[in-house]
């Protein structure tokens, strides 16, 4: 079985981010970036749905700038085969489309039997790149993952998706099939030694963007910009029956009361 995972480089969570003078990207320093923590779970159940079915790959793919690589190192450390960079230039940014096109060309050529991404990413929380991927390759698709089961035999893989209200919904997709994992769904493992060494010197199939075939643009950054800030909370000061006065007036101002 031929496993393909996509991986994606997201600002980490204490890392400062700005917004440039035209409001056209983000600011990100260079060193304040990391794996999708959702594609984490994806990477992980990639590797173990490898440990299974002995005989089968997992190859890592990530589309970006050249920083992209250490997310497809990080990959390699977790235990994956190969590694794939579809190298973008960074200066243009990259909308869902975008993303789903240029690795439609790439995995169309792959022969792969599955395709996991995580649930969303980090940063944008769209999650679209993984269902339009299943749209441009004509092959069935299950969101929000938290449970799989593969049956070889008859080529059928058996999904659990997270619903509203603690709800589940149960799913059977022929292979080739495309799934986006939720949370929760595996602990990923600790880069083992031995792979965390070999990430380092195994090399990276690099396909630069313009090689490949891509879509007509369907979206157009606007600007990016802070929200407004809200109205300033006020302190109420006094006694507490001077402070109960003051909340009582202030609900009659609103007509609150």
């Amino acid at each position: 079985m031929k496993i393909l995972v996509l991986v994606k480089q997201t600002p980490a969570a204490e890392a400062e981010i700005g917004i440039s003078a035209d409001g056209s990207s983000l600011l990100v320093g260079k060193n304040d970036w990391r794996m999708n923590r959702f594609d984490e779970f994806a990477v992980e159940e990639a590797l173990k749905i490898r440990e299974t079915f002995p005989g089968s790959s997992v190859d890592a793919v990530s589309v970006g700038p050249p920083r992209v690589a250490a997310v497809l190192r990080r990959a390699l450390a977790m235990g994956a085969d190969a590694a794939i960079h579809i190298l973008h230039d960074e200066k243009r940014e990259l909308f869902p489309g975008d993303t789903a096109s240029l690795l439609s060309s790439f995995a169309r050529e792959g022969s792969y039997n599955l395709i996991l991404a995580g649930v969303m990413s980090e940063d944008a929380m769209q999650g679209q790149t993984g269902p339009m991927l299943a749209e441009l390759l004509g092959i069935p698709c299950a969101t929000a993952v938290v449970a799989e089961r593969i049956s070889p035999g008859n080529g059928l893989i058996t999904v659990e998706r997270e619903l509203e209200g603690g709800l589940r919904e149960g799913l059977e997709l022929h292979f080739p099939a495309l799934l986006t994992v939720q949370s929760g769904i595996n602990r990923p493992r600790y880069p083992a030694l031995s792979h965390v060494l070999r990430s380092r010197s195994q090399p990276l199939l690099v396909i630069p963007a313009d090689t490949l075939p891509g879509a007509p643009r369907r979206e157009r950054l606007l600007g990016l910009a802070w929200p407004a800030p809200s109205e300033k909370a006020l302190f109420l000061e006094g006694t507490a029956e001077k402070k109960a006065e003051r909340l009582a007036a202030i609900f009659n101002e609103r007509a609150l009361l």
